[in-house]
Formats: structure tokens, sequence, C-alpha cells
């Protein structure tokens, strides 16, 4: 089994829990690194096996991502736990390739704009940086993951066409991208784009894994998860309460609601391994570190229904 089915099976469906990463980027408070890892090892004992857990950025600038090597090694001694983080620059994936990081994660925006505005770099020169992983990464080291983001719409420029996040998908592949995923960075889609969307990377990854990155920005995140599902989308990521957002988006909520995500995969007869009532039992750790933070979930509010859905 070559790595990256080693990391994504492709008869199960994999969840990657996103909170630490993308759900930690706004907030005005952040937990300790101990905290942090209460949050790992809970989650894990939950049943939870994918973690982005931060990104390599000056601790000047982002202050909650100074312990994501801390955190890389709290994953490694997981038995089958898998970390990934994202590198948005040479230094990052230089810092990256140092690490026992198993996955790398870069952007690719989806338009010239957000691009240039997030990263300060053109599309070509994002898609270059997928290249320039792949050649650090060698044989050996973490997968490389080209997520593209703003794929169903731009807040800077509007509409974004599917053909075109295909297209710059396939770049990203032919530049050694064993992954690939789309993002609905500031929540344009519904049901309708995603499982078009879906439809479209299922033909050009073939038996590659493809992610796909929802938040919860206009309360389609679950219906757009479930689109997802049922068109064969196996990797969705999601964030403990909800957590995140994007700067592109000032004041909208954030990721789709990790624990609901289990949720509807379990009612799906989609098999997670995750265990819902010590999963929203993590949430206590969020409430004490970062007491102003908005945390959303359904299922934290009203529970989880005495029914067995394999049944």
């Amino acid at each position: 089994m070559n790595r990256t089915m080693h990391i994504y099976p492709e008869d199960r469906v994999t969840l990657r829990e996103v909170g630490l990463r993308d759900g930690l980027q706004l907030v005005r408070q952040f937990p300790s690194t101990q905290a942090k890892r209460d949050w790992l090892h809970r989650e894990y004992a939950a049943g939870v096996r994918h973690f982005e857990i931060g990104s390599f950025l000056p601790a000047s600038r982002m202050p909650q991502f100074a312990d994501i090597r801390d955190l890389i090694e709290e994953v490694a001694t997981l038995p089958k736990a898998f970390s990934s983080a994202l590198t948005l620059n040479e230094r990052a994936l230089s810092d990256a390739m140092q690490t026992k990081v198993d996955e790398v994660i870069c952007v690719v925006s989806a338009t010239e704009d957000h691009s240039r505005a997030n990263m300060r770099r053109s599309r070509d020169e994002a898609v270059a940086l997928v290249a320039s992983a792949r050649e650090a990464a060698g044989p050996d080291g973490p997968l490389v993951n080209a997520g593209i983001a703003m794929a169903f719409g731009c807040s800077i420029s509007g509409a974004v066409a599917q053909t075109e996040v295909l297209r710059l998908a396939e770049a990203c592949l032919d530049a050694g991208a064993d992954v690939v995923g789309v993002a609905d960075t500031v929540g344009y889609a519904g049901p309708r784009q995603i499982s078009a969307m879906c439809d479209a990377l299922n033909s050009l990854c073939g038996d590659r894994p493809y992610t796909v990155h929802l938040h919860d920005t206009r309360g389609m995140g679950i219906a757009n998860a479930a689109a997802a599902l049922d068109a064969g989308c196996r990797v969705l990521d999601g964030a403990l309460a909800g957590l995140g957002g994007c700067p592109f988006a000032p004041g909208a909520s954030g990721n789709v609601v990790f624990e609901d995500l289990v949720f509807l995969a379990e009612t799906m007869g989609l098999t997670t391994g995750i265990d819902l009532t010590a999963l929203v039992g993590v949430r206590d750790i969020l409430a004490a570190e970062m007491p102003g933070e908005t945390l959303h979930g359904a299922l934290a509010e009203a529970g989880a229904p005495n029914i067995d859905w394999a049944a």
C-alpha cells in the first residue's frame, strides 16, 4: 500500500479535524500548549485520527502556532494518527521537512486577486510551490496536499468557473501533489455546486483521494457535506465547535462543525469510529481556554439521539 492510501484508505470516510489550525487562525485567545495536547489526546481517545495542527509561520505574526513542532511530535506518539500543517512559502516548507509531519498543505487560490491578497504571489507561483514541496518531500517525506481556496466563489473576484478550478487541480497533480482539495472558503456554495464539483473531481482524480473543506458562512455546511458524501467524496474537513473563519469574510462563522459532521456521516451509514459523546466533551477545553469565542454545534446543543444508525 502506498503512503497516500495508508493515510487515506479508499474503503472508509476520513474526517480531518482542523480546529488546531484553521480553527485558531483568527481567534483573540488561544489554548496553551498543554491544553492543545489535551485536545489532541481526548479527540484521539474519542476515535479521531487526522489532525491539522497549525501553520509554519513566524511566531511573532501568529503566536497561536508557535508550538507547532511540539504538536507534531505529540501526534507522532499516537498510533495510526496523522498530522498535517499549512506551508505557505519556501521557508515554511523547509521548516516542515525538519519535522515528522505526515502531510504538508499548500494553498492555490482559484482567483488571481485572492492569490495575491492572501499569499502575495500569483497562482502560477503557488502551483510552483506545490512542485517545490514534492521535490523537498521526496519519496519518503510527507504527502503534499494542494488545497484550492475560493473554489466555489471569491469574495474579491466574484464567480469562479468550475473549469478553472479543475484546471488548477490538474496543474497541481501534474506538479506532484499526492492529494488535491477544494475549499468553499467563504461559504458561497450550495449542495448542487458541491455535487457537481465532486463528480468532476471523481473523474479527474480517479483512485486518488481529494478533500472537501467547507465553511458554514451561510448555514450550508452540513447540507454541503451531505452532498459531497453522496457524490463519493471520502475526505472532509471540519473544526471542533465550528471554530475558524476567513479574513476575507469578516464576521462570518467558521468551519463546518466537526461533531455535526461526524453525526452526519454516521446517519448516512458511513462508519467513522468516533465516539460522539466523548468528542462533544472535548469542547470543555475550548470553553475554559477561550471563553470569549463562540462555540457552534447542533449536536452539542441537542445531544445525540438514542438510536443505533447501523442497525
